[in-house]
């Protein structure tokens, strides 16, 4: 684990520690605390048990790049608001140990780090709703039955609080991603940031979780019926996101990919604007499979979508074609001498990887290269997508009768490079006298 991220896990968990220690004995526990408490206990179990099946499913498609919709919120929130703070730090903890119990029944040390990171995370938002909440709450705590809601005041109190409880979790879990994957882009990071409005439900039901358990607690089943359904939802949203993206690269998946190349050449025709694409194949890429095993092609094909990435801008998109080729679209590129260097700068990068194999022996491995077809919008010839990809792939033909590894652009006479020499001749020309 990198030493930034190791720090911060620590720093976290010491810091969650430590506020909810602090915390327990800042106010006198009652014995309607301990019914409460029960309560929402009771029914926190019953959601997590009636949705373990959908929060399996949810992590086993979920993104590492992204923040996790938490809806436990909605028991832990309502401790915050209903109980004095010891109960709403067990309430935290109880509810990550029973999801971790129920969910996560395979393979629990692997993770285990990670929840108890994500715990104490919502830990340390927790203490600052606390903090809020004691400060600017009348009555706390408490919940309207208790008649502490005195009005619109205490509800945007308990608004700043829920707020400032999700921004402190979402920002530290961010944080955390962005250390363990330093190649990360932030728009990935808040990727699925339209989603976290579940999780602002998820805080909506804490509140009425909370004037329920206080005013008639016969009425919490029906909260709870709520949280199954609002997993329901989650799923959906997590499938569909995970259709758009290829399982062993990371990149657009094929249909969302074309899907968005059909955008922009929209955009590109709307507006006047130019649009690049660029098709690339791995060259002999069959060889890696024969010789190494599939495996090690998954692994080409992981490290060849990595240097893509790492090459092209923000706002292009990067898709799985098929097989070992991959598609690249450029917004707004400029002209075919732009899409040339950037197709080049892709060559040049791909071709300085060595993708060793698992039990590689010592023995020399030939380095992956990969060849390149191109074409931009507008030309001849192209007036929709699928003149513009089979332009592209013409040239991508062209590229690979050509040598391999090098480039060639459909519809452009511009010079193309030539492929580069992959071994030194065997007898040095002397250096000249000018050299």
């Amino acid at each position: 684990m990198p030493k930034p991220l190791l720090t911060l896990i620590v720093l976290v968990i010491t810091v969650a520690v430590g506020v909810s220690t602090a915390t327990a004995f800042m106010m006198p526990i009652r014995g309607v605390d301990l019914l409460r408490f029960a309560i929402l206990a009771a029914c926190a179990w019953a959601a997590i048990e009636l949705t373990r099946h959908i929060e399996r499913k949810r992590e086993f498609t979920r993104s590492s790049v992204t923040a996790y919709i938490d809806t436990k919120a909605v028991w832990s929130f309502a401790a915050v608001i209903v109980l004095p703070p010891v109960f709403a730090s067990i309430m935290v903890v109880l509810t990550y140990g029973l999801a971790w119990l129920r969910v996560q029944p395979h393979n629990r040390t692997g993770l285990l780090y990670r929840w108890v990171f994500s715990c104490a995370t919502v830990l340390c938002g927790t203490h600052a709703a606390v903090a809020v909440l004691a400060l600017g709450m009348s009555g706390y705590p408490g919940a309207p039955g208790d008649a502490s809601l005195a009005g619109l005041a205490d509800l945007g109190v308990v608004t700043l609080a829920a707020v400032l409880r999700w921004g402190i979790n979402t920002a530290l879990v961010m944080v955390a991603i962005a250390l363990a994957n330093p190649t990360v882009h932030v728009r990935d990071l808040f990727s699925n940031f339209s989603e976290q409005l579940l999780e602002a439900g998820a805080m909506g039901l804490g509140l009425v979780a909370a004037a329920v358990v206080v005013g008639n607690p016969f009425v919490l089943p029906g909260i709870v019926i709520a949280m199954v359904a609002l997993h329901r939802g989650l799923l959906v949203h997590q499938y569909q996101r995970a259709s758009r993206f290829d399982a062993k690269t990371g990149l657009a998946s094929a249909g969302w990919w074309h899907e968005f190349a059909e955008q922009t050449l929209a955009h590109a025709r709307d507006h006047q604007l130019t649009m690049g694409l660029l098709i690339i194949d791995i060259d002999h890429f069959k060889r890696f499979n024969d010789t190494y095993g599939h495996t090690h092609g998954d692994r080409v094909l992981r490290a060849v979508a990595q240097e893509i990435i790492a090459e092209v801008r923000d706002q292009d998109a990067c898709g799985r074609w098929g097989g070992e080729e991959f598609a690249v679209v450029l917004p707004d590129v400029g002209d075919s001498r732009n899409l040339r260097n950037v197709a080049e700068r892709i060559r040049r990068r791909v071709q300085s990887v060595v993708v060793e194999p698992a039990d590689h022996d010592g023995s020399a491995t030939s380095s992956v290269t990969v060849s390149l077809g191109g074409a931009i919008y507008p030309s001849a010839g192209i007036s929709g997508l699928d003149e513009l990809l089979l332009s592209a792939d013409t040239a991508l033909y062209a590229a690979k009768n050509a040598g391999r590894n090098t480039v060639r652009l459909g519809g452009v006479e511009a010079p193309a490079a030539e492929p580069e020499r992959r071994s030194l001749p065997q007898q040095a020309e002397p250096p000249s006298a000018s050299a």
